[in-house]
């Protein structure tokens, strides 16, 4: 009786346990994709910049859940520097402030999150955030600290809970961290990991699964693209993400000199990718993306495959509201400084444009202007399930309105472009890079020019000196066969100041200058090879440099239109006055039916609503046009029949 029983028993357990686990691979299989649309949440960085508390992270999470939630904010994150102590003498780039574990691993500042204390990290905070119905995401650096390096701390092997060990030895911080490879806006703060030895990989590895054990599910990747592009490390922690048995958004920040091409190798890597520098609250910061987001959306690249699922070309955070000025370390203390229809137009580009929706102001300040802004319902239904967005090159505008005499209508065109010349960077699988040559100047100096011209308005070619870098007798056996081949771009033939490749601090996108020139030093930003195919490699990203004309204004002008195909049908179309002056904005329904073949407009009859005035009215003679202020933006729904 005793053996039927137990039988009997067994039985029922493995009948029970065959059941759990095809009920388990089932939930996974039917498990929607990650990031099946932009994410959306709250980030800390513009109100608190690195100081913030876990008393005010929590209070914040506490009134997003009840406030911005039910809109789908999800995601509550703290950005940077949540391990640097806030005593003098800290600052972004300092050095020596920062708290890290036995393995060289960042933990949070125990006396800014005391629930940190006896090795709990966040899980503490992660915890009462999910007991909220949110999601908690953290902010972190390339690579390694340069403070464990200095400190030589052992690497944890994360699958045995032990000192990593390989060939008879016990490796180190000192030997994976490269020094050579410092992160460019923070230099004393990170260096990369040389990920082609198996103890940089493994902790890498120890990294990521740490953050899983502390219940994080979305991590702000920063220094490894853009500029700081790191492929191998973007690489091997997609590859650990995956591994993991809990789902973690991966996010690249910044996203500085970011071309489509480049774009192309991370997006099946990521689920979300800074495609612009830092944003802040300024008109030039929110014009300068209408140039980058027509790229992506002619590239295919919104909603791409990603990382379980799909990835979204990121404009970056949403600096409305109560901020902070970006480097501080005072807390929120300011209104933003954009008007009302700047706001408008950043959201409403944000929205049509799928970019994922990072709401940084404070939210324990947030006015009823913001929150309406942020959470306007046509907004959110376009971010998260409009389809077909693309930028709408078919619009007429006219400017200077005071009568109907001595009007001005022009078609949107590209800028007319000056004899301004700027280095930009891209991928070196861009055709474009190969355009430079090497040209004979004298036995130790040689030019290498750029020689595509654009169009009849550059007719000579962009030209640098090339030299072979010039070491101490020290410094020829460190560098000599690192450097092999490798070679500075000067400025002229003095020999004072070379092409650098990469920032030396976040700027905002109106602010980056591409290839800026400076004092000639033994520094990785400073290297470059030219191949065979006519390219100019750089060091310490592997990107290639390629020459830009820019436009006569820094700040893009006219007037621009985003349109969009909705899930029941409707049409949107946004119209954009980037002006100094208010401007009437025109298209015909015979225009919108070249960029929406599929919806067969032709001869269709069109209603119509503007969300932002609440104007309800027919299309008269198939065209639509509307009076938009300066700076600001309509935001149309079309029904046709």
């Amino acid at each position: 009786m005793k053996k039927i029983i137990t039988f009997s028993c067994y039985m029922c357990f493995l009948f029970c346990f065959t059941l759990y686990r095809v009920s388990s691979e089932t939930l996974w299989q039917n498990e929607p994709d990650h990031a099946s649309s932009p994410p959306r949440g709250w980030n800390s960085y513009d109100s608190f910049c690195w100081t913030i508390s876990e008393e005010e992270f929590l209070q914040s999470a506490e009134i997003i859940s009840k406030r911005l939630l039910p809109h789908g904010y999800e995601y509550v994150v703290v950005d940077y520097l949540w391990y640097r102590r806030k005593v003098p003498g800290a600052y972004p780039d300092s050095l020596g402030f920062d708290v890290i574990d036995e393995w060289g691993r960042m933990i949070p500042d125990p006396d800014r999150w005391p629930s940190s204390r006896g090795g709990k990290g966040f899980t503490e905070v992660a915890k009462k955030v999910h007991s909220m119905g949110l999601k908690f995401g953290i902010h972190v650096m390339r690579g390694i600290s340069t403070q464990a390096v200095n400190a030589n701390t052992p690497i944890l092997d994360a699958t045995k809970g032990v000192a990593y060990e390989e060939s008879g030895r016990q490796w180190r911080a000192k030997d994976i961290g490269r020094r050579e490879r410092a992160c460019a806006w923070m230099p004393h703060g990170f260096l990369s990991v040389n990920t082609e030895l198996l103890a940089g990989r493994t902790f890498l590895r120890s990294l990521y699964k740490q953050y899983a054990e502390w219940g994080v599910d979305f991590v702000k990747h920063d220094c490894v693209f853009g500029d700081d592009l790191d492929i191998a490390e973007i690489s091997i922690v997609s590859e650990v993400l995956k591994e993991l048995d809990r789902p973690i958004l991966y996010s690249l920040s910044p996203g500085t000199s970011v071309t489509p091409t480049m774009a192309k190798d991370v997006r099946g890597l990521v689920n979300m990718y800074r495609i612009t520098g830092d944003d802040w609250d300024t008109w030039g910061d929110v014009a300068s993306h209408f140039n980058v987001t027509r790229d992506f959306s002619m590239a295919d690249m919104i909603g791409a495959k990603g990382l379980r699922g799909k990835s979204w070309p990121d404009l970056d955070m949403l600096p409305l509201g109560w901020l902070t000025d970006p480097g501080s370390n005072q807390g929120p203390h300011r209104k933003s400084n954009l008007n009302l229809d700047e706001q408008r137009t950043q959201m409403t580009l944000w929205a049509i444009a799928k970019s994922p929706l990072m709401f940084g102001g404070d939210v324990r300040n947030l006015d009823e202007t913001t929150f309406n802004l942020i959470t306007d319902p046509t907004l959110l239904e376009i971010n998260s399930f409009s389809s077909n967005n693309m930028e709408f090159p078919y619009i007429t505008g006219t400017k200077g309105i005071t009568s109907n005499k001595n009007v001005v209508t022009r078609h949107l065109t590209e800028a007319d472009v000056s004899d301004s010349r700027v280095f930009g960077l891209t991928s070196c699988k861009n055709p474009k890079s190969n355009g430079w040559s090497v040209e004979d100047f004298d036995e130790d100096l040689e030019q290498i020019c750029w020689k595509e011209n654009f169009g009849k308005i550059l007719k000579e070619p962009s030209c640098l000196y090339k030299r072979k870098p010039l070491f101490s007798l020290d410094e020829e056996m460190i560098y000599k066969q690192q450097y092999q081949k490798k070679l500075h771009l000067l400025s002229s033939g003095g020999m004072e100041f070379c092409l650098g490749a990469s920032p030396k601090r976040k700027l905002t996108s109106k602010e980056f200058n591409r290839g800026s020139f400076s004092p000639c030093r033994q520094d990785t930003n400073q290297m470059w090879e030219l191949t065979t195919s006519g390219a100019l490699m750089n060091s310490y990203s592997g990107l290639c440099a390629i020459v830009n004309s820019v436009e006569a204004n820094a700040v893009p002008s006219g007037i621009r239109s985003w349109i969009a195909t909705g899930r029941t049908g409707e049409i949107y179309v946004a119209f954009f006055n980037l002006n100094p002056e208010k401007t009437v904005i025109s298209a015909t329904i015979s225009d919108l039916a070249k960029a929406l073949p599929e919806k067969n407009l032709t001869g269709a009859s069109c209603k119509c609503q503007e969300i932002w005035s609440g104007k309800d009215f027919g299309v008269t003679n198939k065209l639509i046009s509307m009076a938009v202020e300066m700076h600001g933006c309509a935001l149309l729904i079309l029904n046709c029949s």
